[in-house]
């Protein structure tokens, strides 16, 4: 997707944010965390200047689920925005506010984030103009007070834009599984695989061009040179997932985190306006 000023509001700017994932999330000890963290207290590796001081050895120190988590840009807008460059340390009685505020205005970047990709979709012209309506009516509510913000009903607003979202994937998709060849005499190719659980599941070099992934659970599948243009995969659990070699170029609503929690290489494909991980390699 083309980098524009609206998706660049969508990226994670740390250096405009007053560590809100650092206090505002619960760390569970696992694999992911080395420490067990309530909702609400700062991370002890969160620095006086919202820095972390262990940012770039945070998989060495048992931190690794820090880096794959993503905010799309909800802890600036929070930061600079609902709360105009006031911090929570400077102001205590904003933190609780400030901190429940965070995965409300994160599901709203993150909506904005799916429509945009939406709308860079060529074959989804038939919905652009709903599309930049619901655009429109999302950025206005991320821009509505503390108080409006937590009083809104963010899945029933989640519901309203994924029906757009959900003929966008039924466009794109249709266009993508055209171009895959029909199945051998006597099988049946799946192309409906919502929700379905594919952990662990053997899937390198597969085409599943135009297939219907949302909410799957691809923990630690290998899907290592596999063919995902077109592939919806919106809330898909990509967490360890092998896509080495893999084709998501043309992935349908792809986000940071998704890519983030697989382990990819030089040679996967990413659609423009990702970046590869640095624990890549």
């Amino acid at each position: 997707m083309p980098e524009t000023e609206k998706t660049s509001e969508l990226r994670s700017d740390c250096g405009s944010c007053f560590g809100l994932c650092c206090v505002a999330l619960t760390l569970t000890k696992s694999s992911d965390f080395a420490i067990d963290k309530p909702a609400g207290e700062p991370c002890p590796n969160l620095g006086e200047g919202f820095r972390c001081g262990i940012h770039s050895k945070l998989r060495r120190e048992g931190f690794p689920g820090c880096t794959v988590y993503d905010c799309f840009g909800a802890g600036q807008k929070v930061s600079q925005v609902t709360f105009a460059g006031v911090n929570w340390r400077a102001e205590p009685g904003s933190a609780e506010l400030m901190f429940a505020l965070l995965p409300i205005m994160k599901q709203l970047h993150e909506l904005l984030w799916y429509v945009e990709v939406a709308l860079a979709t060529g074959s989804a012209r038939a919905v652009h103009r709903e599309l930049r309506a619901l655009r429109d009516e999302t950025e206005e509510l991320t821009r509505g007070s503390a108080e409006e913000l937590v009083a809104l009903d963010v899945e029933g607003h989640r519901q309203h834009v994924n029906a757009s979202l959900v003929r966008v994937s039924e466009l794109v998709r249709a266009e993508w599984a055209a171009l895959v060849p029909p199945p051998k005499k006597g099988k049946k190719r799946r192309t409906d695989l919502r929700g379905a659980d594919l952990m662990g599941a053997r899937r390198a070099g597969a085409d599943l061009r135009g297939v219907n992934l949302r909410g799957a659970y691809l923990i630690a599948a290998d899907l290592s040179g596999a063919d995902l243009r077109g592939a919806d995969v919106i809330g898909a659990d990509f967490r360890d997932a092998d896509v080495r070699g893999a084709d998501l170029g043309s992935a349908l609503f792809l986000t940071q985190t998704q890519v983030n929690a697989a382990r990819g290489d030089s040679r996967t494909a990413l659609p423009a306006g990702l970046e590869r991980p640095a624990h890549w390699g």
